[in-house]
Formats: C-alpha cells, sequence, structure tokens
C-alpha cells in the first residue's frame, strides 16, 4: 500500500505542478515496477515447495531408519529432519571434511546419481557397535581401513534400499550403490557450478549425535520436479476403506507358507533302546493301522485325515477338519 499524504502535502504537490517546479512525466517513470535482480551463477531451480515437499519424503525416511538401524545396531536411534536448502555443488563439496563418507547411488530410473553424506564420527561410533563395542566415537577422526569400509558399505547398502518407500509417491526407484568415496575430491559426480538439494538428517545413536546430509542435484530429479509438491504428493496417497484393507490383508496372509505336518502315532521308548535302534526294528505306535490321523498346521491340530499316496508320494486325505482347536506347543513323533 502507498505513502498517505496528508491536506497540506497535497496542496503544496498541486502548487507544484501548476508553477512547472515538478513535471508529471517524470512522476510517472519513477510509478515503473522495480525490476527484481536474477543471478545466473545460481539460478533459482528449487523452490520452497520442492524443499518442503523433499522434508516430507525424508522425515518418513527418517522414521524408517529410526526402526531399523536399531535391529543391526542394538541400540536406540533417533532421526529427524534438521534443514533444507538449495547450494551449488562446489559449496557442497567444499565444505566437506577429509575423511568424509560419501556414498554414490544411482537413483535409477532417473538419470544421475545422488550423495549421502555420513560425519565421520557416526561411522566410527557404528563400526565400533558392529564390532561387539559400546558405539564410542574415536577422539581423533583417521582414515578408515579396509575392514571399516567393508562395515560401513554394509550399513550404507541397507540405508538406501531404504529410500525406496518414501519416494515411491513421486516415482518408484532402484537405487543402487556405485561405492564409497572418503575424499571429496574423487565424489565429482556433476559440474561445480549446477544447484543441488541438500536435506540434512540429525541422526542418533545412543549418545553418538551427528548429521546426514543428502546431496539431491536439479539434474538428477528434473524429470520429476512437477511431482515434487505436497498437493500431488498427497494426492497420491490412496484412502483405501476398510474392506480393501481387509482384502489386501488376506491377500498377504493367503501367500504366507505354513509347516503341515501329519502324525502318524506317538511312542515312548527308553533312551537305552533308542540309542540302540537299528535299520529293520519296529516301534510300536499307539493308534491302529486303520485309525485316523492328526494334521497340524503349525502347532495347530487342524485336520484328521486317513492316510494313501497319491502317485510316487505318500498323501492323506481329509476326513474332518476341527474347529477351535487349542495351540498344541510341540508336536512328538513325527511320522
Amino acid at each position: 500500500m502507498g505513502e498517505v499524504l496528508s491536506q497540506d502535502e497535497i496542496d503544496n504537490l498541486l502548487a507544484a505542478l501548476s508553477t512547472g517546479e515538478i513535471d508529471a512525466d517524470q512522476m510517472k517513470e519513477t510509478g515503473e515496477k522495480q525490476v527484481r535482480d536474477y543471478d545466473f551463477k545460481r539460478p533459482a531451480k528449487f523452490s520452497k515447495e520442492h524443499l518442503r515437499t523433499l522434508e516430507i519424503i525424508f522425515e518418513h525416511y527418517g522414521r524408517l531408519l529410526s526402526t531399523n538401524f536399531p535391529v543391526y545396531l542394538r541400540k536406540n536411534v533417533q532421526v529427524s529432519v534438521n534443514s533444507s536448502e538449495t547450494v551449488t555443488f562446489s559449496e557442497f563439496t567444499n565444505a566437506l571434511s577429509n575423511p568424509v563418507i560419501l556414498s554414490i547411488i544411482n537413483f535409477q530410473p532417473l538419470g544421475g546419481n545422488i550423495i549421502m553424506e555420513l560425519a565421520p564420527n557416526l561411522g566410527f561410533a557404528i563400526i565400533d557397535r558392529m564390532l561387539g563395542g559400546a558405539g564410542d566415537p574415536l577422539e581423533k577422526t583417521r582414515e578408515f581401513s579396509e575392514i571399516e569400509m567393508t562395515i560401513l558399505e554394509r550399513i550404507m547398502v541397507i540405508s538406501m534400499q531404504l529410500l525406496r518407500e518414501p519416494w515411491r509417491n513421486v516415482v518408484e526407484i532402484s537405487p543402487t550403490l556405485e561405492r564409497i568415496e572418503t575424499n571429496p575430491q574423487f565424489a565429482q559426480i556433476i559440474a561445480p557450478s549446477e544447484m543441488i538439494a541438500i536435506v540434512t538428517l540429525n541422526i542418533k545413536i545412543g549418545e553418538v549425535e551427528g548429521l546426514m546430509n543428502v546431496c539431491l542435484p536439479y539434474f538428477t530429479l528434473e524429470s520429476v520436479m512437477d511431482k515434487l509438491n505436497t498437493k500431488f504428493w498427497f494426492s497420491t496417497i490412496k484412502d483405501n476403506s476398510d474392506e480393501d484393507y481387509v482384502a489386501s490383508i488376506e491377500s498377504m496372509i493367503r501367500r504366507v507358507e505354513v509347516p503341515v505336518t501329519a502324525l502318524l502315532g506317538k511312542s515312548s521308548i527308553s533312551v537305552g533302546d533308542f540309542t540302540s535302534l537299528q535299520i529293520g526294528d519296529v516301534i510300536r505306535l499307539d493308534t491302529n493301522i486303520d485309525s485316523e490321523m492328526d494334521v497340524y498346521v503349525g502347532n495347530l491340530r487342524k485336520f484328521k485325515v486317513v492316510p494313501g499316496s497319491n502317485k510316487d508320494k505318500y498323501a492323506v486325505r481329509v476326513t474332518t477338519v476341527i474347529e477351535d482347536e487349542q495351540d498344541e506347543t510341540t508336536v512328538e513323533g513325527e511320522g
């Protein structure tokens, strides 16, 4: 909103116009729109909306790290998104220490790579924990040995695979770890002047705290930039009804393999008789030759059957379905 003039200022302005002290054409020129500077060396390729969507994606990724890392480290892990910003690739590499843990990841099917940078103190804490230690970092940073790099590579592969689910609403990715570099000079994946988005994660493993920076070049994300907005991102999340959810769960359960055991009968013998058993010995069971057999699904007695054969295989034919049977802890004398 423009400045409001008082009545005296209006009168003085009109008097100046009538006397010719002020030119009306000059006043019109001063009302032109201001020109905003544009830095071609730092083009604004990532908008605030893009950065916000990336933060949402990596908030999901942080939750996955928090639940998966403790399985391997046997220690409480907390991960949160610290910040997101856009810089040139040279600014990112110049700020890196040496040594550093840089995972070069092929972000296929997108063209190009991304970089996941892990703080050295977190790397040494992970190595110490994986080798049976308390998970303490080194007091003085040094180069990583080949054995230590192998351990870190395993952890970084796990971290990389967890990227699939958070990115699913944007694009189905199949990331692969190309290599791990400890020297920033060997991690030049794009031109130094190219713009990148950096999402910084704060990771706390026990009492050790450090940062993980995820470097996302514009060149890599260019084909999906239109999808990096919250409106599109949330619209792809389907609101399944309870019936669809139940059907999905049932479909997954039906594909689960469970052991099925047919119990021919039971018998009790002494340890001495057991140790002296030979080929051809006969063990007397507690069932008759024409008795029905019990079939267990897992540890649950579920069917009554009669034995038989099918082609060259033993088989059973179901005669009775047992409902509401109590769970058994062991199945003895399997036959």
